[in-house]
């Protein structure tokens, strides 16, 4: 399988970023990011499907969209819609309609920042996601990079001192958030978990103070979402379409904030004698399974089953057997300026 990195949730001038298509595909290129996949507020942006090249480096940019009820207040129930190549923002108002319909047009659908808190002094309201009785969405936004500033700033100043110094931020996804994914997979759901920027490069003043808050260099750098795909990137751009895809949609991937440290190569497997599987993947109980867990470098790691911490250990791998099924999933931590920080939230593997 080949590591693609793919940069999701991110917003342009056809809705509220600062940047077009084409300045985030040249940004991108500056980057490991091979995939930018831009989810403009209820717009389906049509003609802007690219790749972006610098001699061999190349970077695949997708319109893709995101969805909310705009006459809601509060606007809650933001949905990231991706490979559906149709607009949907009419059937906003109904979260089901709105889902099944994603589904009937081929695409996959995600639950934007599931937890996301107000900021008051900054006038942001809170627009978590409310309709957890939906079924058929593909997974959550479980790392989300906007919303995590929202968490750590207690006060206008706090926010103007993590505008100047954004690395001080992440920290990994809301316990909250980790918590309802748990909840979700251990009652035998299948939800695929990303990482998505919120990217928008908006241009903000406080008195004299003129600054770019979060340019998308610094979003592409962050976190990511990495999938294991069949192949590097192959120029067909349907096909590369399909292919990142189909990945998402098996839960084919993992979350990376790659600023402390590289994340690609992190792999996540399970053997036993019935079969092997890896992130995403299913694999039915029969006696001992033996879980692998590999990492581009070192770092704290921590096994979970069914939301508990099952085994934990500092290196660069582990190896664990289970003599029973459950929903498997890692965490690895590294220690970043001062703290120690998430690094790497896996899919998980499904042990029945």
């Amino acid at each position: 399988m080949h590591d693609l990195t793919v940069n999701l949730h991110m917003h342009t001038t056809y809705s509220d970023g600062s940047g077009t298509h084409a300045e985030l595909g040249r940004i991108a290129l500056k980057t490991s990011v091979d995939v930018l996949l831009v989810t403009d507020h209820n717009v389906l942006v049509e003609g802007v499907n690219a790749y972006f090249r610098d001699g061999k480096r190349r970077v695949l940019v997708l319109a893709c969209e995101e969805i909310h009820d705009q006459a809601r207040d509060p606007q809650k129930n933001h949905l990231l819609v991706f490979g559906a190549d149709k607009e949907l923002a009419p059937l906003a108002k109904n979260p089901q309609s709105l889902v099944d319909a994603v589904h009937d047009a081929g695409g996959i659908s995600f639950i934007a920042h599931p937890n996301d808190p107000a900021m008051p002094d900054f006038g942001e309201t809170d627009i978590s996601w409310t309709d957890w009785d939906v079924t058929g969405i593909t997974g959550i936004e479980l790392w989300n990079g906007f919303s995590e500033l929202k968490s750590v700033a207690k006060g206008k100043w706090d926010a103007v001192a993590y505008a100047f110094f954004p690395e001080l931020i992440p920290h990994g996804p809301l316990t909250k958030t980790l918590q309802r994914w748990d909840e979700q997979t251990a009652k035998g759901q299948r939800v695929v978990a990303i990482g998505g920027s919120d990217a928008h490069a908006e241009h903000k003043s406080l008195g004299p103070i003129h600054k770019v808050i979060f340019p998308y260099e610094y979003h592409f750098k962050m976190i990511n979402t990495h999938i294991l795909a069949a192949s590097a990137l192959t120029g067909d751009l349907l096909r590369d379409k399909r292919m990142v895809m189909d990945a998402l949609a098996a839960g084919h991937c993992f979350i990376g904030y790659d600023l402390p440290a590289p994340t690609r190569g992190f792999q996540f497997s399970a053997q036993s004698k019935v079969g092997n599987a890896s992130m995403g993947d299913e694999i039915k109980f029969s006696g001992p399974v033996t879980l692998q867990v590999k990492l581009p470098s070192a770092a704290e790691i921590r096994l979970i089953r069914n939301g508990r911490v099952v085994k934990s250990a500092h290196g660069e791998a582990m190896v664990y057997i289970t003599n029973e099924p459950g929903v498997f999933r890692v965490e690895a931590y590294r220690q970043f300026i001062g703290k120690l920080r998430g690094w790497i939230f896996s899919n998980p593997i499904y042990i029945h």
